[in-house]
Formats: structure tokens, C-alpha cells, sequence
């Protein structure tokens, strides 16, 4: 059983980067996940976990505790491993400029994280997770960061992955070159190799859908809907939804199904944000063998014009997330 640390070296050469940096990034994520794991399995315990802080976040949303320990804790982790030039985190308005000055951060690498998708099912004992990607930077070494360093299409990043913490927590990772899963053992705090060269499978199962929201839907999502669920061929598939984007994803990327989140009268423009989960999703789907799509076009490719945009967004198998581009397409 091959630990994080050992993987990463074994498959060195399938990285283009500063193998150092990558495991002290792997350094920062792992210490702050298990800080966090720590917390989540205390959930019931101590009130300073589950609830809500009574503080409005900037998209209008009551932050929850847990949101707030997550986020304080992974810029510290990476602050600590002087290893990230800046970070954009969804709970932040703008970005963070870790240090100043070649001579004080040589690194070059960005970090945009969502420290905690789905936190409001913590008080139900649900999974939820962390979602995180890195870039290099785009601005020169010798200058401050800008905006344009955290605004990169997704097909920049270098490093993608999520942590889920359920029934075990587990790391879920790719370089460009496969996704891989390590499953932390908590009685010596190390992750483990647990799931090697993950991809979706071919046969289809499951579609995953808040179908509360079936009236505001566009009227392809409707009919791919209603496709999922006729009796026809492998058809009528399953019906999963957890409302976590990290545990929807983890399951369907398992057992084999297809993840969709539209526009809706009431989110014109989506609901998830494109650079903290969109794009480091569709990196890993990609890589095991999937597709993402806004229902127009590739989520990689769609250039940023803002920290906090928003996206409709399907992922899952080729032929299933294809489908419903058609259905898409028939129904303008």
C-alpha cells in the first residue's frame, strides 16, 4: 500500500512541475483535511461545529461554522508550507496574497479552493467535502499578483482534486495523468492508495438532480428528465441526489452516472461557482474518462471574467453528458 508522499514520487515524472512543491501542496491539503475530518466526527458533540455563524456571506448565504473553520484552516496550512504565491477561496470576496517578493515566496503556483461544499448537511451526518485546483501564475515572478492570475481557463491547471469526508475521508487527485484515491487511516493519520486509475463505468446508472426545482428547469432538462426515466434499453436509471456537488460526484464517478445542476428562472446564470468547482470537476472527469459541459460547451475551455462566476453545469460519462447537450440543443 503505497502512502500520498510515495505515490507522488514513484509517478514523478508524470508531473512538470517542481515535485517539491507538489508534496508540500499535498502537505498543506492533507493537514488542513485532517484537521477538518477531526472536527466533522466531533459533529454533535460541541456546538461550535454545527449551525450557522449568523453571518451573511458574500453570495448572500448564511455561513455556517463549519464553512469558516474549513476556510481558516487551509490558509494557514498553506500559508505554514510557503509553498503558494495566492489563494481565492469561496468565502473570500477577494483574493489572498500570501507573501510579497521573489526573495520571500519563490513559488509560483495558485490556489483556488472551496473548503467546504455542501456544509449545511454536516447537521444531518451527511458527506460533504473540499474542492481545490492549482495554476501557475500568470503575471511575472518580479510583480504583485492580479486578478488575471486567479481568471485561467480550466484547462491551465496542473493539480485538481477533492477530499469527501462520509463513512472514510478520501483524497481524490490529478496531474494530467489519471485520477487516484487515498483513503486516510485515522489511527496514524496517513492516506493510503485505495482507488488506482479511477474512471467512470461503462455502463449507466444513476442521474443526479434536485428535481424539487423540475418547474424552473430549461425544457431540454426536462426531456433528458423524462429520458433518464423511461423504460427503454438500460433505462429507467436511478435517481440520486445528495445535494453535495463532492459526494454526487465521488458516487456517480463509482457506480457510473451523470451529475446535472442547470439554470433555473431563479439562477439565470447557474448556481455553481465555475473556478472553485466547476472547473477542478470537470478536470477530474475528464481524466477519468468523462465529459463536463455548461450544455453548450466544454467547461475547460470557458474563460473567467470573475472570481465568483456562476455556471450551469453537467458531468459524468460521454455518452450520457452528450445526450443531454442534444436535448439542449433541440430545445433553444
Amino acid at each position: 500500500m503505497y502512502t500520498l508522499g510515495e505515490f507522488v514520487l514513484r509517478n514523478k515524472d508524470h508531473f512538470s512541475y517542481s515535485i517539491e512543491a507538489l508534496l508540500r501542496l499535498f502537505s498543506s491539503i492533507k493537514l488542513a483535511s485532517k484537521a477538518i475530518h477531526k472536527e466533522v466526527n466531533k459533529a454533535g458533540l460541541t456546538e461550535k461545529i454545527i449551525g450557522s455563524t449568523g453571518i451573511t456571506n458574500i453570495h448572500g448565504e448564511n455561513q455556517q461554522k463549519l464553512d469558516d473553520f474549513s476556510h481558516k484552516a487551509f490558509i494557514e496550512s498553506f500559508k505554514s508550507r510557503n509553498v503558494v504565491c495566492g489563494i481565492a477561496s469561496e468565502e473570500s470576496k477577494d483574493f489572498i496574497v500570501i507573501k510579497k517578493g521573489i526573495k520571500e515566496n519563490p513559488y509560483q503556483y495558485i490556489v483556488l479552493i472551496d473548503p467546504l461544499d455542501g456544509s449545511s448537511n454536516i447537521d444531518v451526518n451527511v458527506s460533504i467535502g473540499t474542492i481545490f485546483s492549482v495554476y501557475m501564475r500568470k503575471s511575472s515572478i518580479q510583480m504583485d499578483l492580479t486578478i488575471e492570475d486567479f481568471l485561467q481557463k480550466g484547462n491551465q491547471q496542473i493539480l485538481a482534486g477533492y477530499i469527501i469526508y462520509g463513512s472514510s475521508t478520501i483524497l481524490v487527485y490529478s496531474t494530467g495523468n489519471g485520477v487516484h484515491g487515498f483513503t486516510l487511516d485515522p489511527s496514524i493519520g496517513t492516506f493510503y492508495l485505495s482507488h488506482f486509475n479511477l474512471h467512470f463505468p461503462k455502463e449507466e446508472k444513476i442521474y443526479s438532480i434536485n428535481e424539487g426545482n423540475y418547474a424552473k428547469f430549461p425544457e431540454g432538462i426536462k426531456k433528458f428528465i423524462r429520458y433518464c426515466q423511461e423504460k427503454k434499453e438500460n433505462r429507467p436509471y436511478s435517481a440520486r441526489y445528495i445535494g453535495s456537488l463532492v459526494g454526487d460526484f465521488h458516487r456517480n464517478l463509482i457506480q457510473g452516472g451523470i451529475y446535472i445542476y442547470p439554470k433555473t428562472d431563479s439562477s439565470p446564470e447557474g448556481k455553481l461557482r465555475l473556478l472553485y468547482e466547476c472547473n477542478p470537476m470537470a478536470f477530474l472527469a475528464e481524466q477519468a474518462g468523462g465529459k463536463a459541459s455548461n450544455g453548450k460547451k466544454r467547461i475547460l475551455d470557458i474563460e473567467p471574467s470573475r472570481l465568483h462566476q456562476r455556471t450551469p453545469f453537467f458531468c459524468g460519462p460521454v455518452k450520457m453528458v452528450s445526450q443531454l447537450e442534444k436535448f439542449m440543443e433541440n430545445c433553444k
